[in-house]
């Protein structure tokens, strides 16, 4: 298997050293950075990481990263997310599927909270993932090169990236490893619980009626 993980950073430098001690130095790994005002691009270089730059915008960042990828498998993960212990022998055995190269896969969903919160959150997810078929891009993505090519990449977008990528790859086409990407709680932690969560099913709302994803930005914040 020949793995490349792209991560997109902005500001990421509390979150980023966790994230990259996960992951170990056995793939190609490229940070894709948005223009960062804090030690975010240090960081990245004393990992050994390659390091891209990209105009502000996960979409953008994403695509840059993957124009530049060697490996024939992508994994995309968000810089606040630390996946745990067996994470690469779970991405081992589902490349290693011939019948999974038209096929993609995400992580369960985990927060760094041990807050009752947290979990009705984890399950809530869990049920989006498992019947709407829509994780988000904290739980990462897997998915080989020319499947992604096929797709058409991730698009241009300022938000909602995710989203719409998961829609082309489609819910049958689908899998979720048995391993956990645990992601940052701040921003729930800092906006409140429901008021975090009810935005972000706000902004969800908003994408498939049609509004433009910059304009759903004003509502995500």
């Amino acid at each position: 298997m020949n793995l490349s993980i792209v991560i997109p950073t902005l500001d990421a430098a509390a979150t980023l050293p966790r994230t990259l001690a996960a992951l170990g130095a056995q793939d190609d790994i490229i940070v894709v950075d948005g223009g960062s005002d804090d030690a975010t691009v240090a960081i990245a270089r004393e990992s050994g990481a390659r390091l891209e730059a990209a105009p502000m915008g996960r979409g953008v960042q994403l695509q840059a990263g993957a124009e530049t990828a060697r490996g024939d498998w992508l994994l995309f993960l968000h810089a606040d997310t630390v996946l745990e212990a067996g994470w690469r022998e779970s991405v081992v055995s589902f490349c290693g599927d011939p019948t999974n190269r038209w096929r993609a896969a995400v992580f369960r969903f985990a927060l760094d909270d041990e807050s009752a919160q947290a979990r009705r959150l984890e399950r809530l997810v869990a049920w989006r993932v498992r019947w709407m078929g829509l994780p988000y891009g904290d739980q990462g993505l897997l998915i080989n090169r020319a499947f992604y090519d096929r797709l058409g990449g991730f698009r241009l977008l300022t938000l909602m990236e995710d989203v719409d990528m998961a829609r082309r790859i489609g819910a049958k086409r689908l899998t979720v490893l048995p391993i956990s990407a645990r992601t940052s709680a701040a921003r729930w932690r800092r906006d409140g619980w429901t008021r975090r969560s009810l935005r972000n099913l706000a902004c969800l709302a908003l994408y498939f009626l049609g509004v433009p994803p910059h304009v759903i930005r004003r509502v995500y914040g």
